[in-house]
């Protein structure tokens, strides 16, 4: 029979247990009710504008050929809004910390610490707030800063541009830009809205942060068929683009969140985040955990006062020792600093990690999706192969290095021997703008990549591009135009000779030329022959340019078009291509040992990707399939496709995000890699986005989990290693604590079967033995070295339980050995007439001297510990082991400490019974070990 004045406490208990229990399963409902958010769709313009000539886009938007009023632009404004992006608000640093309580082992843990605290328990209650506090205070700094994709994106939107408005050129704030302005644009600048172009000269737009292009694309006015990519569309010019090279004029077709880049602002917000494999299993172990130990603790706390006649108040604080003894209260703490010390390592080789549990999900990555350009290749151009019409001369090299050797048929060729390859490479140099600078250690170009890496091939065959130029000084030149394909300059030495450079388009160059130069003399040119071999480079991914040459017997001072239609003489095809990183390769063999499936997903040619994926050594690489075969796709032909396809060429935001997508439903766990604002949707949606460091965009970095400071691929494996050595780490740290959380449990519930009154531990010292371990002992495993080979096996199932039938098996006889050892010499320390207090000292110094040698056991799962290696590989856990007895020391000798954790001095005698009780543990583990190998061994030999 209850007393009177426990009915009210005892209703009060339930009513939490109550409200907890419905807590768990009304977030469960919630999860499982909520469905990933389908991309949000942004205001898209209706009309396919590069489909539309310039004269209907001019009559469609009503402006005059002087541009809008002012009075009109200020209605249309207020229509339209300005050219911006909306703006999310951040979460509040309270917001942030105030999530970290969302967990529903904290939650027990604070309904536990309310009711102590109404009975008046204050060291008790403070200890687990305490607790609680400080786990949330981990989780607060570790976390860092919010979500800032979408303003990474709006700020690549151009703050000024110039726009005609009443008749006259203003510069205006780029905000207050609206459909039907009209743009002027010339080199240097950045877009600052989506335009349909109306005139070009020479214009030229680097669009590699949005389509994946490697290469700045020429710009033309003529209308295009409406289901032209993104990148093909000529006509266009979009919002965050840069303008490199000549001049132009457009009509603002889209602003704000209808340009391209807004929609992939759409796609950035709309994308649902995925959390971690880890972080999945372990909110789901809480759960179950949670609500077995809510169960226990009501069904003892009915047993004690039903059965055993305990006073509510008294029974109440046993079922809280109990269920603070089952709570694996250092185990959150464990797993951020884990994580943490992974970043640390990963920093030290190159991979940034801007959330935390990126790191754990590395270790499951099955399938990583790269782009192509700056990824997998350098994203400089290179001359691979010149050929004329005696040779195929292929350069060594990559990038804008100038070092490097020209080689014909297997053999190092000399220039000076090969008249016509100089002449080439002479030609390249004269008709050429770029230029080539070493800085801080880095060969760069300045201006188009293309004709730098001209240069680049002309100082590998010995020439001076200062000294060529003063010897011919260029009198004249015809600049690269869209319409006619070429660029062509005019030369003079200081004998009275001339000659005309021309290089472009070949398709342009070769219906020029009459002739073709060979080592013996001028020929006929045969176009059979060079249409052949522009067809094999194209095959080979290279971009071709013709060089072409003419000599004149005067010094004319102009060049004009009428002296290029006679007399010119095609000297070589140039194939150029952005090589693969060296790197690049041995990384993709390295994640192929490793039972990773490398995929390129690329804006670029399909012929460029299959030239590069073959390179860098992807399966499949011959086939490929472009943004319109996966258009033709429904989803289930897209996932019988994603299977079997490792190339992708001419694909858009959209497609990468799908693709993505479908491998997860597939069950792979997606890592994607990429450096435009176009992979800034994909890197968000993937289990964990890799963006490039150092040319990488703002938009891809903030979308990314990780960041490699080096733009390096082969990071990405050192980054897997370190993930799955984190992953083993925080495995072997839940193996070693929740057996301790097992026993202190079992300790607790056999005192109240058995009806003592006087508990073995105390809450409060439960909770110290918790995590004074957990800061020391479980913390040394967080640096236990990479296991052999852990390279050479395949990513774990990313489904797979953390509490496999083994780690079942291991924590419940390892708890049951905790739990005899201490409450049998609890019992002995009564028998011998021993004060509560030391009884209960001796109770907690067993249970922390069974921790240490059960720690050793768990420095290898199922591989034996009793060697020098095992014992004493990892100095982090002697030092722990070294701090923890201090501690232990204080916590049975010192006053303070005594008078706190209720504890007394022991006799040395004491220890030699604890040290041999708790010394069982160590040899009893590894018996277990031993039998599981042979019966592994055994059952392997009868299959």
């Amino acid at each position: 029979m209850l007393p009177a004045l426990d009915w009210p406490l005892a209703l009060a208990i339930l009513l939490v247990c109550a409200l907890a229990v419905g807590l768990i399963f009304w977030r469960r409902r919630r999860a499982a009710n909520l469905s990933p958010q389908a991309p949000t769709e942004s205001a898209q313009a209706d009309r396919s504008w590069h489909h539309i000539p310039t004269e209907a886009v001019l009559a469609a938007l009503e402006t005059a050929e002087q541009g809008l009023s002012s009075e009109d632009a200020r209605r249309r404004l207020d229509h339209y809004r300005p050219n911006s992006l909306p703006e999310a608000k951040p979460r509040s640093a309270l917001e942030r910390f105030l999530s970290q309580f969302s967990n529903i082992l904290i939650y027990v843990l604070l309904a536990a610490g309310v009711v102590t605290t109404l009975l008046q328990h204050w060291l008790d209650a403070s200890v687990i707030f305490g607790v609680v506090i400080i786990n949330a205070a981990i989780g607060f700094v570790q976390e860092g800063k919010a979500e800032d994709a979408l303003r990474a994106i709006r700020g690549m939107l151009s703050p000024h541009a110039m726009a005609w408005r009443d008749g006259r050129l203003l510069t205006l704030d780029a905000a207050d830009l609206v459909p039907g302005d009209l743009v002027q644009l010339q080199s240097g600048d950045k877009i600052p809205a989506d335009l349909r172009l109306l005139r070009v000269k020479g214009l030229q737009i680097e669009e590699a942060a949005l389509t994946g292009e490697s290469v700045p694309i020429d710009k033309a006015v003529a209308a295009l068929p409406r289901e032209t990519a993104l990148a093909d569309r000529l006509c266009m010019a979009y919002s965050g683009t840069l303008v490199t090279h000549g001049q132009g004029a457009g009509i603002v077709v889209a602003t704000g969140a209808s340009t391209e880049i807004g929609r992939i602002s759409a796609l950035v917000a709309g994308v649902e985040q995925l959390t971690t494999p880890l972080l999945r299993q372990m909110a789901q172990f809480g759960t179950w955990l949670t609500i077995a130990i809510l169960a226990l603790a009501s069904v003892t706390f009915a047993f004690g006062v039903l059965v055993r006649d305990y006073l509510a108040s008294e029974m109440f604080l046993a079922a809280v020792g109990l269920a603070v003894a089952a709570i694996p209260e250092g185990l959150p703490a464990i797993m951020t600093i884990t994580l943490a010390i992974g970043v640390r390592r990963m920093a030290g080789r190159n991979a940034i990690i801007r959330r935390l549990p990126a790191v754990e999900t590395l270790g499951t990555v099955g399938v990583i999706c790269s782009d192509k350009t700056g990824t997998l290749t350098r994203n400089e151009m290179t001359v691979r192969h010149v050929v004329t019409a005696d040779r195929d001369l292929t350069f060594s090299g990559a990038g804008y290095d100038p070092h490097g050797a020209i080689y014909c048929d297997g053999k190092t060729c000399s220039p000076l021997e090969d008249g016509v390859l100089s002449e080439a490479l002479q030609a390249a140099l004269l008709c050429n703008d770029a230029t080539l600078e070493l800085a801080n250690d880095e060969w760069r170009v300045h201006g188009d990549p293309m004709e730098g890496a001209l240069v680049v091939a002309g100082i590998k065959a010995g020439l001076d591009p200062e000294t060529l130029a003063k010897a011919f000084p260029r009198s004249d030149l015809i600049p690269f135009e869209s319409e006619h394909k070429f660029m062509a300059t005019l030369h003079h030495d200081h004998s009275g000779a001339a000659a005309i450079f021309v290089k472009g388009a070949p398709e342009a160059i070769l219906d020029m030329c009459g002739h073709q130069r060979s080592q013996a003399q001028l020929t006929a040119i045969d176009p059979d022959f060079w249409l052949r071999r522009m067809e094999a480079l194209a095959a080979e991914g290279q971009r071709v340019l013709a060089i072409a040459a003419k000599s004149l017997d005067m010094q004319p001072m102009e060049l004009n078009f009428e002296d290029l239609e006679e007399g010119l003489v095609l000297v070589a095809l140039v194939g150029l291509i952005d090589p693969p990183r060296t790197e690049a390769i041995a990384a993709v063999e390295a994640c192929t040992r490793a039972g990773i499936r490398v995929k390129m997903i690329t804006g670029d040619h399909a012929a460029t990707a299959r030239a590069i994926a073959g390179q860098v050594g992807l399966r499949n690489s011959d086939r490929v399939l472009t943004g319109r075969d996966l258009d033709a796709l429904d989803e289930d032909g897209l996932e019988q496709q994603v299977a079997d396809v490792d190339v992708y060429a001419r694909v858009t935001p959209e497609h990468k995000l799908r693709l993505v997508r479908s491998l997860q439903e597939r069950g792979q766990v997606v890592a994607m890699t990429g450096d435009g604002v176009n992979d800034a949707p994909a890197l968000k949606r993937a289990d964990v986005g890799v963006a490039m460091g150092i040319n990488g965009t703002e938009a891809a970095k903030e979308a990314a989990e990780m960041v490699l400071a080096d733009d390096n691929f082969a990071s990405i494996a050192n980054a897997v290693e370190e993930g799955r050595t984190v992953y083993d780490n925080l495995k072997k740290a839940i193996l070693f604590i929740l057996p301790t959380n097992g026993g202190e449990a079992l300790v607790v519930l056999g005192a109240i079967l058995l009806g003592f009154h006087e508990f073995p531990l105390t809450p409060v010292q439960i909770l110290w033995v918790n995590m004074i371990t957990a800061v020391t002992l479980a913390l040394a495993l967080a640096f236990e070295p990479p296991e052999p080979g852990v390279m050479n096996r395949s990513p774990r199932n990313a489904r797979e339980p953390v509490l496999t039938p083994l780690f079942l098996w291991r924590i419940g006889y390892v708890s049951i050995i905790l739990m005899a050892g201490t409450f049998g010499l609890f019992l002995w320390e009564l028998a011998q007439d021993a004060s509560i207090e030391a009884a209960r000292t001796v109770a907690v110094n067993t249970l922390v001297m069974f921790e240490i040698f059960y720690l050793f056991n768990s420095r290898y799962i199922s591989a034996p510990v009793l060697s020098r290696e095992g014992l004493l590989g990892n100095p982090y856990v002697l030092l722990a082991v070294g701090l923890l007895l201090l501690f232990q020391l204080g916590f049975t000798y010192l006053s303070p400490l005594q008078a706190l954790f209720g504890t007394a001095a022991i006799d040395p005698l004491v220890w030699v019974r604890i040290v041999l009780v708790a010394s069982t543990v160590l040899f009893i583990v590894e018996a277990e070990k031993a039998a599981t190998r042979w019966l592994k061994r055994s059952r392997e030999q009868l299959a």
